[in-house]
């Protein structure tokens, strides 16, 4: 997912106990894409885009989303 945050983007703050950089990065994407499967949804609702391709984007964005947690969440520490 990108880093560069549109201003009509806003995230909410990160509360939980367990606080790090990579926790917050990864509500940050979170949020994102929740954002951008309600924005998909709107789209194929209003008859703009197709049920085959609303899945497919939102597929992609979850195989990112996927992708970032690996990254930042699921990475082990070297030693």
């Amino acid at each position: 997912m990108s880093n560069i945050q549109s201003p009509m983007e806003s995230f909410s703050h990160y509360r939980g106990e367990d606080w790090s950089p990579e926790r917050v990065a990864f509500h940050q994407n979170l949020e994102q894409f929740a954002e951008r499967v309600g924005l998909i949804v709107g789209l194929q609702g209003n008859g703009k885009i197709s049920q085959d391709n609303a899945y497919a984007e939102i597929r992609q964005l979850w195989n990112e989303l996927k992708g970032s947690k690996s990254h930042l969440l699921d990475a082990k520490p070297s030693d």
